[in-house]
């Protein structure tokens, strides 16, 4: 598919289009968070459709969201879906309310994958998504783990923090009941390090990328030794009070 690269995140899109090819790292995320996605599903953030990608082709009632008109394009393209089912959605919209109110109690379930990290006022990032659930609706939160790991990767990609499991629950736990948190990806973090700290990586080298979505069966065997105590992501889901 062709699309105009003109006026867009390149840096960003770059970045998907490496990671959009780690389709055994990619299943993994969807797995891990499909258990608590039920029902009418909203993703936020979606970029190119790496994860919802799993949604659509389960079949699954999904609305997709991003920022970017070309990413919108994207999507729409991508999965054929109708205009009502790709949003123009800013979580952080200060006449958010209005512009959303037809959204406003919605949704089963909604998830955003890093995507948090990337708001300066995250805590209404999450209040407002909240307020696209139905009652007892789950939200699913995934962000980078560990402020120490924060390097030249994280300042490309504009993140103002990372996370740990205390600090997420603590501040998504102030907007519904905590059902789980955990962390994921161990092995990630040695690799994150290695290639962001010690060379200063600005991107994410492809032939990394394809050598760690070639060991994805084994890196997800180290997160079940490991009882996701550890990893490079934290995620948490709520159910709406």
């Amino acid at each position: 598919m062709e699309f105009n690269r003109k006026d867009i995140d390149q840096e960003g899109l770059d970045i998907l289009d490496v990671v959009s090819k780690a389709k055994k790292l990619n299943n993994w995320m969807y797995k891990t968070i499909e258990p608590y996605c039920k029902g009418t599903t909203l993703e936020i953030g979606s970029g190119i459709g790496n994860i919802s990608e799993f949604f659509v082709t389960n079949k699954y009632d999904i609305s997709v969201s991003d920022l970017r008109e070309n990413y919108r394009t994207i999507l729409k393209d991508k999965f054929n879906l109708p205009e009502n089912k790709v949003l123009d959605l800013d979580i952080v919209d200060p006449d958010f309310d209005t512009k959303s109110k037809n959204l406003l109690n919605t949704f089963d379930s909604v998830f955003s994958l890093n995507v948090v990290e990337h708001i300066k006022d995250d805590n209404l990032a999450i209040r407002n998504m909240v307020k696209l659930l139905k009652p007892s609706g789950n939200l699913v939160i995934l962000v980078p783990a560990y402020q120490a790991l924060y390097n030249s990767f994280d300042s490309t990609l504009e993140h103002y923090r990372r996370y740990n499991k205390k600090s997420l629950t603590s501040l998504m736990g102030n907007y519904g009941e905590i059902i789980s948190s955990f962390y994921f990806n161990a092995v990630g973090i040695l690799g994150w390090w290695v290639s962001g700290k010690i060379f200063k990586n600005k991107m994410i080298p492809e032939g990394e990328m394809k050598l760690y979505n070639t060991l994805v069966p084994i890196i997800k065997m180290v997160d079940k030794v490991t009882f996701n105590k550890v990893g490079l992501s934290v995620i948490c889901v709520i159910k709406k009070k």
